[in-house]
């Protein structure tokens, strides 16, 4: 979707292609760069208590802005696959913590380099000038999320 030379731009036509053209991106990364074929909500919960480390089914499900019951089932598939495992809260002996396993974080480290070797491949297959405004408009994306 791209306007003539001599046509001005406004935020009105830029916005709407910024935002396709990323939903396409992420869509491609997440069903091409999947081993295991997790789903988005069990990637979500795997990528969350990777960065924050143990959390409750109500933390996660907060942070996620989801129930807590739809959290439980996701963590109860991730627990099935041997992903994610409970542990006694330290504080509060009423609550249970979830936490990555080894095999989770080896998920989560596959995932992660799948994504970047089909990104790699992807680029690759563009010419310099391509590439130039790749890098160029990924500062320009890096701007607006702020400082």
């Amino acid at each position: 979707m791209s306007s003539p030379p001599d046509t001005p731009l406004s935020p009105e036509t830029v916005v709407p292609a910024l935002t396709q053209a990323i939903r396409q991106l992420l869509r491609r990364l997440r069903a091409d760069a999947n081993p295991g074929d997790l789903n988005l909500s069990q990637t979500a919960a795997l990528a969350r208590l990777d960065e924050n480390g143990g959390m409750t089914t109500a933390d996660l499900a907060r942070t996620e802005a989801m129930k807590p019951q739809s959290m439980s089932a996701i963590l109860a598939s991730l627990e099935q696959e041997g992903l994610v495992e409970r542990t006694p809260h330290p504080t509060d002996g009423r609550q249970i913590l979830f936490s990555l396993t080894a095999q989770g974080v080896e998920a989560r480290r596959k995932r992660s380099a799948a994504k970047q070797d089909w990104l790699l491949a992807a680029v690759a297959k563009l010419d310099s000038d391509e590439q130039q405004t790749l890098l160029s408009a990924a500062a320009i994306i890096r701007s607006l999320s702020g400082p």
